[in-house]
């Protein structure tokens, strides 16, 4: 893709990545198109949880993509939002022992109570669904 006043088109989080070193650079973007979600629901190779169900499916980019489902019924949008944060919050402490270049899909459960989920009990969760799906690497 050309634009004639400036060259290549890049994916936005490449201008926002240019100049940070490999050290600092953020690793994940975060999914919010309706047809990406629809395509990790649909080809995404699945790992189950207690709470959490992930979908996972390789990209040809460098760099995560996540994405976090919590649909109307698991609760008031206080509670949804918070399940939320408690996801991305473990996942960007955990991120550097998981590989690149996946879209990766954390759905919360439909039977789980939302308000009993705790921080500690997300992060074991979480691991535990990466290493089933064979995307996390042991910190070195």
């Amino acid at each position: 893709m050309h634009n004639k006043n400036r060259g290549i088109l890049r994916p936005f989080f490449y201008y926002k990545c240019k100049f940070l070193s490999s050290k600092d650079m953020k690793r994940t973007v975060m999914i919010k198109r309706k047809y990406e979600f629809k395509i990790l629901f649909s080809r995404g190779k699945i790992s189950y949880g207690t709470n959490l169900t992930m979908y996972i499916l390789k990209n040809k980019l460098g760099v995560n993509k996540l994405g976090i489902a919590v649909g109307k019924k698991s609760g008031r949008a206080v509670d949804r939002n918070r399940i939320k944060r408690l996801i991305k919050e473990n996942y960007r402490l955990s991120e550097e022992c998981i590989k690149s270049g996946y879209n990766i899909l954390i759905s919360v459960n439909k039977k789980c109570e939302i308000k009993k989920i705790d921080f500690y009990e997300t992060k074991k969760e979480l691991q535990r669904l990466f290493k089933k799906s064979g995307i996390w690497t042991e910190e070195t």
